[in-house]
């Protein structure tokens, strides 16, 4: 079976990730990451609220990857996130990724916050 390339309609995926990085539309980024359909910023983790919170009606879903292993994020940060309206889902970073493309590649209003592995 031949296999067909995502089309992200113009929409930026995450491309991979490594110890310490992640790489999105081509440009490698250290450290945590913010990723929506537009591009890609640094992020300073859990303590950095107010660009997550400003995705509050541009996204629907917020994945938030919590670095090599699942964790539980901040309650205080996520519930201020579903307060702003936003549906917060947490995995580690690598099924984040991935996830965050899946859903991406569909159409939907997304966006990725991920620790690095």
């Amino acid at each position: 079976m031949a296999m067909k390339p995502t089309d992200f309609d113009g929409a930026v995926p995450v491309d991979g990730y490594g110890p310490g990085f992640f790489r999105v539309a081509g440009e490698v980024h250290q450290g945590a990451v913010l990723v929506t359909q537009n591009g890609a910023a640094d992020w300073g983790g859990y303590a950095d609220h107010d660009p997550l919170l400003a995705l509050a009606g541009s996204v629907d879903v917020l994945f938030i990857g919590t670095g090599a292993e699942v964790a539980r994020p901040d309650k205080a940060l996520v519930a201020a996130l579903e307060e702003a309206g936003l549906m917060v889902e947490a995995m580690a970073s690598p099924t984040a990724a991935r996830t965050y493309n899946v859903t991406l590649s569909e159409g939907r209003r997304v966006a990725c916050a991920l620790l690095p592995v």
